[in-house]
């Protein structure tokens, strides 16, 4: 069993609220935390309304279906959260 946990540091251009900031960046826990492999939260910057820090730990059998999952959450943001990726992290324990 292997552990990995991608940590994902987003800019939010032109956010001017905390209340905004939940709408552009709160749907991230209800479409990765059904995935019984991974657990989503905000682990950063929660009281910046421009930015948002989030956190996915993910269970695998292996580090490369580990890695192919991160791929996909990865992907998956690009496409559906109104944000820029400023830093991306990944380790494994």
């Amino acid at each position: 069993m292997h552990i990995g946990i991608l940590t994902l540091t987003f800019s939010l251009p032109g956010c001017g609220s905390l209340k905004e900031k939940r709408m552009r960046m709160g749907g991230l826990h209800e479409r990765f935390g059904r995935n019984p492999a991974v657990a989503v939260s905000e682990s950063g910057e929660r009281n910046h309304h421009d930015a948002s820090e989030w956190t996915f730990v993910v269970v695998g059998l292996s580090k490369r279906e580990i890695e192919s999952e991160f791929s996909q959450i990865e992907d998956k943001i690009q496409r559906v959260v109104e944000a820029r990726i400023m830093d991306v992290r990944r380790e494994f324990i």
